[in-house]
This record gives structure tokens, sequence and C-alpha cells, in this order.
């Protein structure tokens, strides 16, 4: 019995769904240091009271930014590769924020958040590179 091979789709991929899942949330991020940078700040650990810091707070919401619109494009391209790697190096970003905000003194729940990040990120970067091998065997 022969069996017809099916058409890869990228949609039916939790490598797909979670990187989706890392674009949502930094467009949210980048809304949010817009409309509420002081805010923003506060909620990841790093409260800023001067009104010229919250510029970085924006800063911070560009490259977020960025990172969305980077992370939709590789998606709408099915670049499950690139994707896994872009995963992988967005470590250094809730790692980092995980440092910064306990030296800083923030609470465990904020640097366990940083922390849960950084394991979604690895959790991802797994999924992504299931489906490049995936994409690759269709």
């Amino acid at each position: 019995m022969t069996t017809q091979a099916q058409r890869f789709r990228s949609t039916r991929t939790a490598g797909f769904w979670l990187a989706a899942a890392i674009a949502a949330l930094q467009v949210v991020n980048a809304v949010r240091t817009v409309l509420d940078p002081q805010g923003f700040a506060t909620y990841m650990g790093l409260p800023v009271d001067q009104l010229d810091a919250l510029g970085w707070v924006q800063v911070y919401g560009l490259r977020a930014g960025f990172i969305a619109v980077l992370t939709a494009v590789l998606l709408a391209r099915s670049e499950f590769a690139a994707l896994r790697w872009m995963a992988l190096a967005a470590l250094l970003m809730p790692l980092g924020d995980a440092w910064l905000t306990l030296r800083a003194g923030a609470g465990a729940p904020i640097v366990g958040r940083h922390l849960a990040i950084a394991l979604f990120l690895l959790v991802a970067a797994h999924f992504l590179s299931r489906a490049a091998r995936a994409k690759a065997s269709a």
C-alpha cells in the first residue's frame, strides 16, 4: 500500500506557534513602553523615577518591536532554522534581565519571570529545530 507524502504545513508545528507567541509578546512589550514606560520599567524589575530615564525604556521598546517584526518575517518565510538560532541568541536578554534585576534588588517573582522567559526560549528553540527538520524532510 502506498501513501502519499503529506505536504509540510508550518502552522501545524509547535515551533510556529511558540515563535508566534514570541512575536506577539514583543509587540505587547513595544506598545507598553510607549503607552506606560514607567509602568513597564517597574514590571521589568528596574523602576525609573526620572523622566530622562524613560527614554531608555522606549529604546527597549523599539528593539522589542524590531524583534517582533523580524520574527514575523522569518515565520512568514518558514525559516525555522533561523528562528531557532534567533531564540538561542535571545537567551542573552532574559538571562541578562534576571541578573540585572537581581542586582537591583528585585523580588524573586520578577527574577523568576525572567528565568521562565529564558526557559520558554529554550523550549521554543527545541521545537523550532524540530520544525526545521520536518520542513527539510518534506
